[in-house]
């Protein structure tokens, strides 16, 4: 288990940066609830890349490095949802902001495969989002949209899910890993050839105190999976065995939370109100440095990030060697 001395801050002014993306280039990337993404370069400067139509605010939840530089938000707004585009000038349009004829709700999550298919989870139909915390709601759904010149097909392949969260391809590509959060379940999915799922199979089951939100893979075959509210970080062997290797929570917090869960009564005030030494509500996971073994994670609740040293190699997601939005139009802007 790794020591709470040891997981470092990184950045400050973040402004609830619930996904993080790394890649190989040193860079890290964040969701940024102001609108669009949060950029740490390698030396620790900060800056961000915002849309240049301000009266679009979007609500960035996940966040996914596309080849030319371009980021796709989800964007997780009290009604409405979809996935748009924001360009490296600033420029934002929509990439898919409907399913089967219908607006998407508030989308939680977007996902590029090394195949350029995007995969985008929807958590719950239910409005507003806090209904869905219950163990008995399973509403939430997975978008493909085959490929990103052509996101007009894009369709529901994956539904009836307990509060669908992020959602990864297997590093063989073989299978579609999905996190219910508020089933308290990872979930597989085997893809077809035309993107279709199938075989649908519960690869790990929570207990007490964990709601999986984030997830990543390492070289060893394991999953890493995020905890909200307890801050915990679980990686899960190929064996199926889970280890707790990073927990930040306070006992009677976690049991109050655990107690509404159970009686149907989970809300907001359940997930906006840490209670830990250091951790505010861990989402998001991602390997990075030069070697693949530092951990970097997204927090809901604070203004910064944090990290710390594995003895796990990180798989290389598919963005890894993508250099990301470069600072041309917001030069020197430092978040504030």
């Amino acid at each position: 288990m790794i020591d709470l001395d040891n997981v470092e801050k990184i950045g400050s002014g973040l402004n609830r940066p619930e996904c993080v993306l790394a890649t190989s280039n040193g860079r890290l990337f964040t969701a940024d609830w102001r609108g669009g993404v949060g950029v740490t370069e390698k030396d620790g400067s900060q800056w961000y890349l915002l849309p240049n139509d301000k009266t679009l605010n979007l609500k960035p939840n996940g966040i996914c490095l596309l080849p030319d530089g371009a980021v796709l938000i989800a964007h997780l707004g009290d009604t409405v949802g979809g996935v748009y585009r924001i360009d490296q000038d600033g420029t934002t349009t929509p990439f898919c902001l409907e399913v089967d004829g219908k607006p998407l709700p508030p989308s939680n999550y977007v996902h590029l495969d090394d195949k350029g298919r995007v995969w985008i989870t929807v958590s719950t139909r239910k409005m507003p989002r806090s209904e869905g915390y219950k163990p008995d709601v399973k509403d939430g759904f997975v978008v493909l949209v085959d490929s990103l010149t052509d996101n007009t097909k894009a369709r529901i392949v994956a539904d009836n899910l307990g509060y669908t969260n992020e959602c990864l391809v297997s590093p063989d590509g073989s299978k579609l890993y999905v996190n219910e959060t508020f089933a308290r379940k990872l979930v597989s999915f085997d893809i077809a050839k035309n993107g279709d799922l199938s075989n649908k199979t519960i690869e790990a089951e929570f207990g007490l105190g964990t709601f999986p939100d984030g997830m990543t893979f390492d070289t060893e075959g394991g999953i890493w999976i995020t905890s909200i509210v307890s801050n915990r970080v679980i990686r899960i062997a190929p064996d199926g065995s889970q280890a707790v290797m990073i927990e930040d929570c306070n006992n009677e917090h976690l049991e109050w939370v655990e107690a509404a869960f159970l009686a149907g009564e989970m809300g907001r005030p359940h997930l906006d109100n840490a209670q830990s030494k250091k951790l505010k509500n861990i989402s998001s996971l991602a390997f990075g440095g030069p070697d693949l073994k530092t951990g970097y994670l997204g927090c809901l609740l604070d203004q910064s990030i944090y990290s710390f040293s594995s003895s796990y190699t990180g798989h290389a997601p598919a963005h890894w060697n993508f250099e990301g939005p470069k600072n041309t139009t917001f030069k020197n802007e430092i978040m504030s």
